[in-house]
């Protein structure tokens, strides 16, 4: 067969495969088939000013972007997003020029085949204070939840990431934030999975660790949802304070034994979890840790619902370190790190037991 020919063809098999995956995803769990959420955080929706022009001072991914990592064997991409820019002023409506700018993103990314992790990255923040505060009482959060959740309600594709990474608070002043959420949510008729953080970064490494407040791994036990249909999202990076800003991966041994140490927690108690950030550079080393800390949540799929490799998007630069968005020279060498699990096809790679049992 001439190349053209092969090549048309290979087109053409994408294509049915992606209507087949929306076939099935109008019917079936997000997770139904595809295992558990194998991500990647597609990030540009979060950036710039409050307000902004979109394409200016900030992008949604594009279809290319989309297209390469769901033929790289992705099933999920976490969508991070400014909070403000859906909703201009605490418990007003949302607005309506910009959740369509969502939902255009959302259905691009599910006619690829692949669900979505919706993230309000603002990291306890709105406008700059945070929330459970006088500027931003408890109710804040819950009333944007609440109106998101009735917007997405039981899209079998859709998981609703209450908060990136919250920080500079204790525990205790954030978990009425997040059961107030959960509680809108679930008011709005919205039965969809939530994926819960915890505070200081909702690292791994620091999940059990005594902290002003309480430990998230104490404190944040305290999650109420009526239909039992959460997770605990915690992140984790490489380098030596554990921040994914700088390329060198001396922090590693610590961080997997950190994801480890979540895993006897989360089996402990019952609980699932998702890794919802984790990333490095391509040095051997860190392709290394990025492979053996998948495979923690891997080997564990009856308590992680997945993870999201942190990052790629159509706006980040080359030179960023943790970045796989492919450039001239093709695939990034992380990537080599996280294909074992992203074209695993076995049998037991295609359930999650940590979703199908809830």
């Amino acid at each position: 067969m001439a190349t053209s020919k092969k090549r048309r063809l290979k087109h053409f098999l994408r294509r049915v495969m992606a209507g087949a995956c929306m076939a099935a995803l109008s019917v079936l769990p997000a997770h139904a088939g595809q295992g558990c959420f194998r991500g990647i955080n597609l990030s540009g929706a979060e950036f710039g000013k409050l307000g902004g022009v979109v394409n200016k001072d900030y992008t949604y991914p594009g279809d290319a972007t989309i297209q390469y990592f769901a033929e790289k064997g992705f099933t999920s991409v976490r969508l991070p997003f400014k909070w403000e820019r859906l909703q201009l002023n605490a418990k007003s409506a949302l607005r309506s020029d910009e959740l369509k700018l969502l939902d255009d993103a959302v259905s691009r990314i599910k006619a690829a085949g692949m669900n979505v992790v919706l993230d309000p990255h603002n990291f306890g923040q709105y406008r700059g204070k945070f929330v459970n505060t006088a500027e931003v009482p408890v109710d804040v959060l819950a009333n944007f939840w609440g109106q998101l959740a009735h917007h997405y309600a039981n899209d079998p594709a859709i998981v609703f990431g209450l908060m990136n990474e919250p920080f500079d608070m204790p525990a205790t002043q954030w978990l009425p934030v997040a059961n107030a959420a959960i509680a809108a949510i679930r008011k709005a008729g919205a039965k969809n999975l939530v994926l819960v953080p915890g505070v200081s970064w909702t690292g791994a490494h620091s999940w059990q660790k005594d902290m002003p407040g309480g430990a998230n791994s104490v404190v944040m036990l305290g999650v109420a949802d009526p239909d039992n249909n959460y997770a605990y999202e915690v992140h984790q990076y490489f380098d030596a304070d554990f921040s994914g800003t700088k390329a060198e991966c001396s922090g590693a041994a610590a961080a997997i034994s950190g994801v480890e140490n979540v895993t006897k927690w989360l089996r402990a108690n019952g609980k699932r979890g998702y890794l919802g950030e984790f990333g490095a550079s391509g040095d051997p080393a860190c392709v290394k840790a990025i492979k053996e800390m998948t495979g923690v949540v891997e080997a564990n799929r009856d308590l992680w619902v997945g993870w999201a490799y942190w990052v790629a998007g159509d706006w980040w630069s080359p030179k960023e370190p943790l970045n796989i968005q492919p450039g001239p020279a093709g695939d990034r060498p992380q990537l080599a790190g996280l294909k074992p699990y992203l074209m695993d096809f076995s049998a037991s790679s295609s359930t999650c037991p940590a979703l199908e049992k809830f």
